[in-house]
């Protein structure tokens, strides 16, 4: 006779979905999955907060290509994750996390809710468990739900029902890995690819710009081979940010976190080719570089309306390396040798020279200009440590970091909530063990979750982090004195990172100088600096840099300050 239980089966199930990593937080409603899931070998990373599960697993996802898994319990477990969910939702990420539920059987519980309508409101999927005979389907099928839609599903198991004797039987059961079908590139149609044919040989001024989908079909040299071809210059999305680093005619990022240069060349292209990029409001920054009529959108679920606006008015659906491909094959090759507006050695030299943003401001003793800061890190970091950008003020400056190869750099934005960063870096570091991971964070973002930096020594994970140090909420300190009100409530004072780094048992440093830079990246380059025998090791130092509040950002300048 069968004496497993249900928990046992269902980790069962998450094993044969192959599941080798889990971020977690315990408590009645998963404690018991977990450590039968820890039995089947599955790796576990447990975190001191229940976002911080959801979020790392998010950046693990999205690093890896796998689907991320987190597990949380019932209630006040599911709650916490409210925040994590709808960035997963909007960023396309597959997750499953495993929720538990209140018992059925008790006519009160301390932590019951009706998870559904939580779950249902931040757009994710919630999937129920409450029979033997399905369950094992329904998991399978949360996998295949998460993979096939790019969505997080929430699966919620009563933990009285959990804690049963298995009583159904156990045939055998596909796996969503078996199940899900096998589909070749998407080819774009014969009259489609014309018609984006003639609309790009009318243009003069065009921008290649490539986004993660870009990436996915591995279209980035087919799209830098076209470039050339039409005498096109380069450009990312955000989240493709350094596909095309090291290519001289490369504006970098396209939207609200261009430079100076990058805006320039958007604002006067006649076309912008858009390879696998579902065109946010933020990739256009809401249509101030180029309008939905300059846009000729290469995807395979291309679409005129994002995010409220028009995206763009010319499409050609299909896969971006086959597009960028059949398109290469139609299209001449343009005379780039004569004093050609867009591949000269002027314009070269125009994108290699031009500072990011030339702004100036009066920066106080003592205190440091974040834009110099980022300028000597990108100088300082080598190109294969894994760098990861949080969100708020700071972020659009470390957007502007120059040597940062696309499969060595991650953000996530969707949301726009600061306070992720560092579970971000988490998900990557699990995701990367044996690399070196970078955080660039601000102070109030790092703060939110510094719990987690015991998270980080606990299990090893490699990990420098860099603190812009305003003493504020950037954002909102800027916005606030742009409108004339009261800043107090945005501003706090510079909290001492290296004291508490020292109080974790990691190091670090007060930076109020550029010079002690060198030797602090040095120090973090060395294996065994914190006592560790390899790189594998655990290494965690913090270098809270010391930056003033007087240098606002060209985003914020845009929207508050004109």
């Amino acid at each position: 006779m069968n004496d497993e239980r249900v928990y046992e089966i269902l980790a069962g199930v998450f094993a044969a979905e192959r599941v080798s990593t889990c971020f977690a937080l315990l408590g009645d409603a998963n404690m018991n999955w977990a450590a039968a899931m820890a039995a089947t070998g599955c790796d576990f990373v447990y975190v001191r907060h229940e976002h911080c599960a959801v979020a790392a697993a998010m950046a693990y996802s999205r690093t890896t290509g796998k689907v991320g898994v987190a597990s949380v319990t019932c209630g006040p477990g599911l709650t916490q994750i409210m925040t994590a969910l709808p960035a997963a939702v909007r960023a396309h990420i597959p997750l499953v996390i495993f929720a538990g539920e209140a018992p059925v059987k008790t006519s009160w519980y301390n932590q019951a809710i009706d998870q559904k309508p939580f779950v249902d409101a931040c757009g994710a999927r919630y999937v129920r468990l409450q029979h033997q005979k399905s369950m094992r389907k329904k998991i399978r099928d949360a996998f295949l739900l998460a993979t096939t839609k790019k969505c997080p599903v929430v699966v919620g198991v009563p933990v009285d029902l959990q804690n049963e004797v298995w009583q159904e039987s156990l045939e055998y059961l596909a796996s969503s890995v078996e199940l899900v079908p096998t589909v070749a590139p998407l080819v774009p149609d014969s009259d489609s690819l014309s018609n984006a044919v003639a609309q790009i040989e009318r243009a003069e001024k065009i921008v290649l710009m490539a986004g993660l989908g870009a990436i996915n079909a591995g279209a980035g040299p087919a799209c830098k081979a076209l470039a050339g071809q039409l005498g096109a210059l380069l450009a990312t999305t955000l989240p493709a940010k350094g596909l095309f680093f090291d290519d001289a005619f490369s504006i970098g990022v396209a939207g609200g976190f261009s430079s100076d240069v990058a805006r320039k060349y958007l604002i006067d292209a006649d076309l912008i080719i858009a390879f696998g990029s579902s065109l946010s409001s933020h990739n256009s920054d809401a249509g101030k570089l180029f309008s939905a009529d300059k846009v000729l959108q290469i995807d395979i679920e291309p679409h005129a309306i994002s995010q409220g606006r028009e995206a763009a008015k010319h499409h050609l659906c299909c896969d971006a390396k086959i597009g960028c491909d059949a398109i290469s094959k139609l299209v001449a090759h343009r005379d780039t040798t004569h004093d050609n507006y867009w591949r000269s050695d002027l314009i070269a030299a125009d994108i290699r020279d031009t500072p990011a943003d030339s702004a100036e401001f009066a920066v106080e003793p003592d205190l440091l200009d974040p834009r110099e800061v980022v300028s000597t890190l990108d100088d300082l970091i080598p190109e294969n440590w894994f760098t990861v950008n949080s969100s708020g003020h700071c972020s659009c400056f470390f957007a502007q970091m120059k040597k940062r190869p696309a499969d060595r750099f991650f953000t996530l934005r969707e949301f726009g909530a600061i306070g992720n960063g560092l579970s971000f870096a988490m998900g990557v570091a699990t995701a990367r063990p044996d690399e070196r991971v970078v955080l660039f964070d601000g102070d109030g973002s790092l703060l939110m979750h510094i719990q987690e930096l015991e998270t980080v020594l606990r299990h090893k994970m490699n990990m420098l982090i860099v603190v812009m140090n305003d003493g504020a909420y950037g954002s909102e300190v800027h916005k606030l004195r742009a409108e004339g009100l009261p800043e107090q409530g945005s501003v706090f004072g510079r909290p001492s990172f290296e004291s508490i780094a020292k109080g974790f048992g990691a190091t670090g440093s007060t930076v109020t100088s550029l010079n002690q830079l060198p030797a602090l990246i040095d120090q973090f380059s060395k294996p065994g600096n914190d006592g560790s025998t390899s790189v594998g090791d655990s290494c965690l130092a913090i270098i809270d840099v010391h930056v003033s509040d007087k240098v606002v950002s060209s985003v914020i300048r845009r929207s508050h300050q004109q």
